[in-house]
């Protein structure tokens, strides 16, 4: 189990945005509660509002979901514009997947598919730029479940690469965050995944669903490992 020295002290909550009723943190929720935070989960699709300012939180984690950031409603537009309110008060802000294309479209850059139609969804190998590895080490491989990639935005910097998905990890300031790979999934998680999502696995690039089981076998004890320093690099400080 990942160990956290410094949580012993009380620290402010860290602002959660999921996407769906039945999302959840999963590993990521699990290892800021051990950092000492607790989570103040809010869901925007479903009403939820939020907060006009994070003073109050130790900063942000927003996570993916299965529509498009190029969606054309009101809820996925104002999120995109709320982050206004962590990029301007410098606040830790993390994305993932979803949340990592929301701060690119904030930031004015472009998501899309890619050209060729392909997906990621399965496990596929990261590499770290010059810039990454300097920062950490990074995990050889990662679970990715997108059919919608990012540019890199301008002022950002790339810190990992992907396989049919060049941009997979930046970061922006010294505060904001995005990657597109998934590091929170608990296996149950995954399970729910893989049975819900069986209907992509036929999609170009997908890997069927027990690629993605077997190679949790192999590749996520990195990951997790690689999660939690990395969220305790973002907020260690809260």
């Amino acid at each position: 189990m990942l160990e956290f020295p410094h949580a012993a002290r009380r620290k402010r909550p860290v602002l959660v945005v999921l996407h769906q009723e039945t999302s959840s943190p999963g590993r990521v929720g699990q290892i800021l509660q051990r950092m000492g935070h607790a989570l103040d989960i809010r869901r925007p699709v479903l009403g939820d509002l939020l907060p006009e300012t994070l003073a109050d939180h130790a900063g942000a984690v927003v996570f993916g979901g299965p529509m498009s950031v190029n969606d054309d409603a009101p809820y996925m537009r104002a999120e995109i514009d709320w982050l206004s309110v962590p990029l301007g008060e410098s606040r830790p802000f993390l994305g993932i997947c979803l949340g990592a294309q929301m701060l690119v479209k904030h930031l004015g850059g472009l998501v899309s598919g890619h050209e060729e139609g392909l997906t990621e969804i399965g496990w596929y190998p990261l590499s770290a730029t010059a810039a990454g590895a300097a920062l950490m080490e990074w995990p050889a491989m990662v679970y990715q479940f997108h059919r919608e990639g990012f540019d890199l935005p301008s002022g950002a910097t790339l810190l990992a690469t992907g396989h049919h998905y060049e941009n997979q990890a930046f970061r922006y300031g010294d505060n904001a965050w995005g990657i597109q790979f998934h590091g929170e999934l608990t296996l149950a998680m995954m399970h729910r995944w893989v049975v819900h999502g069986a209907n992509r696995f036929g999609l170009p690039g997908a890997q069927i669903g027990r690629a993605h089981l077997d190679g949790r076998l192999l590749h996520d004890a990195a990951l997790h490992r690689w999660m939690g320093a990395f969220l305790d690099r973002i907020f260690r400080e809260g």
